[in-house]
């Protein structure tokens, strides 16, 4: 996948979850969402922040050093709790524009150049493929705060990409060795296509549909929840520690505990 591929899918998931905030109200947008304390208005205002500051980092990176050097333990949950306070409408008409800002930055910057961030420095197509997870997994938090299903889209390809790309980084993390043995995923897309990672013959398994695997890797679904076939000890153990995000490591949603009414 190119930079110009990727952000076709960033801004196909970001329209789409565009579409579904602006049919709503106020009082929809101060919903709880699965997240504890995050509103719909939290989501959007932490997306919007983080798309704001990719934005800083590819054309400033000397300022978005010095943003990220001003940054204290807890601050994402003060900064979406900052956002989520603002007018809904001026809050959506500045992630409009800054990620379309960021679409165009991304676009125009050299592929081989690597850009500063919290974590390791990225490439763009690396810090796009990051935006489409992060924007697929919040938006899934929308959709279940709203209480609408989320439909599978073709950024599932990107996110379940990620999710299997991040199985060593999920072991490094809990403190645990990684197996030596890989795992076969394979996963169907909605347009009927199928993703495949790993090793072909490995006795280890993962069968399903790339929507199951991406809400298990991004932490909004336990594996108890979702229709994932799993062959073999390492398989099962990766899916319980799976994480497709940055940062140290989470627990996840315990069995049953994230389901909705519009899973099925």
């Amino acid at each position: 996948m190119d930079v110009a591929t990727a952000l076709d899918l960033l801004e196909q998931e970001t329209a789409g979850l565009d579409a579904v905030v602006a049919a709503t109200d106020d009082d929809a947008w101060a919903l709880p969402t699965p997240s504890p304390g995050w509103t719909v208005g939290h989501q959007i205002g932490h997306l919007h922040w983080t798309d704001s500051v990719a934005l800083l980092a590819v054309t400033d990176p000397d300022a978005f050093d010095r943003a990220a050097q001003a940054m204290r333990p807890g601050a994402v949950d003060d900064l979406a709790a900052e956002q989520a306070k603002r007018p809904r409408a001026q809050l959506l008409a500045d992630w409009r524009r800054d990620r379309d800002g960021l679409h165009r930055a991304l676009s125009a910057a050299d592929p081989a150049v690597k850009l500063p961030w919290f974590g390791p420095p990225m490439r763009p197509i690396t810090m796009t493929t990051a935006r489409i997870m992060e924007t697929w997994a919040h938006g899934l938090d929308v959709c279940d705060g709203l209480g609408v299903r989320k439909e599978p889209t073709p950024a599932l390809a990107a996110v379940a990409r990620i999710g299997y790309r991040t199985r060593a980084f999920a072991y490094t993390i809990n403190g645990r060795e990684v197996p030596e043995t890989d795992v076969h995923v394979r996963l169907d897309m909605p347009d009927g296509s199928v993703l495949e990672f790993g090793e072909p013959d490995s006795p280890q398994r993962i069968t399903g549909t790339a929507d199951a695997f991406c809400r298990v890797v991004t932490q909004r679904r336990n594996i108890a929840d979702v229709a994932l076939d799993i062959t073999g000890e390492d398989a099962a153990a990766w899916m319980d520690i799976a994480q497709a995000f940055a940062g140290g490591p989470s627990a996840g949603p315990r069995p049953g505990e994230r389901v909705q009414p519009h899973d099925q």
